[in-house]
């Protein structure tokens, strides 16, 4: 499914004001309908070594698989979309190589990263994610947080521990219970969401999540709805001017119309069983 024209991304990266290196890394595929991102941790450049593995191993898996999978099926043992798998596969892969190399290079020892990959499909989008970046989503010009963190602020507001407000001020801010390649196996947390067309959805690392509040993010993308390229420009500046104490990556995606998928007679046929009747 060819996706150009039906969603509209744009990704931006900061290394904020305080920060030597960006840590963060961040792709796209606007045809292929999907989004990653990555936020590093780790010694002297090995958190940008973890995140630069994730995105480029994901990305390279998902676009080659991708180009094999016929879009509409559902993986009933997994209940949603087939394209599930491929994502869980991905993340399985680049968990294996972020782990392997910490494993075997002294400068990379501890390494890991948090992730949140998106993938647009049949009016779908399925989201996987490690950690604490995030997804929310705008959609009648209300911002939901659709991602909830692995971290120890979660876990502790889930236990009633504190509330929200309090966990705003909390020195565990960043300590997160679940990281890309920390570990030899990692537990993704996967989940579908139905897609509206003027969707608006945000994928960000903690560097705007901390800085900016949910309210004024909900302000500038309903302001900037028609321009997600200011919008997102928009939202590094913000958290710069709160202070800009670690990178900011943000990835904005417009659904402009409608991407079910049409089962075609090519579909229901077989391209082998075509191709045999040519013979």
């Amino acid at each position: 499914m060819n996706l150009s024209g039906v969603l509209e991304i744009v990704r931006v990266t900061d290394v904020g004001l305080h920060r030597e290196h960006n840590e963060d890394a961040i792709a796209s595929d606007d045809t292929m309908g999907f989004v990653v991102l990555a936020d590093g941790m780790g010694g002297y450049k090995a958190g940008e070594v973890a995140s630069e593995i994730a995105v480029l191993s994901i990305t390279a898996e998902l676009k080659e698989a991708l180009a094999k999978q016929h879009p509409g099926k559902v993986d009933l043992a997994l209940g949603q979309q087939a394209e599930a798998q491929l994502i869980i596969n991905a993340v399985k892969s680049a968990n294996e190589v972020i782990y392997s190399v910490s494993q075997t290079q002294p400068q990379c020892a501890g390494m890991g990263a948090t992730l949140v990959v998106g993938l647009f499909t049949n009016n779908k989008l399925l989201v996987g994610h490690i950690g604490d970046s995030r997804m929310y989503r705008l959609r009648n010009q209300v911002l939901s947080q659709i991602t909830e963190d692995h971290s120890v602020l979660q876990e502790q507001i889930r236990l009633g521990l504190i509330t929200p407000e309090q966990a705003k001020y909390s020195a565990n801010k960043n300590l997160v219970t679940r990281a890309l390649g920390v570990d030899p196996e990692v537990e993704l947390e996967l989940n579908e969401h139905n897609v509206e067309i003027n969707d608006i959805y945000l994928i960000c690392s903690d560097g705007l999540s901390d800085l900016v509040e949910d309210e004024v993010i909900e302000s500038v993308l309903n302001d900037l709805s028609s321009n997600i390229e200011n919008a997102a420009h928009t939202l590094v500046q913000l958290a710069n001017d709160n202070g800009g104490s670690d990178n900011i990556s943000v990835i904005l995606i417009k659904v402009n119309t409608s991407f079910e998928y049409k089962e075609t007679w090519l579909d229901r046929v077989g391209v082998d069983n075509f191709l045999g009747w040519l013979k």
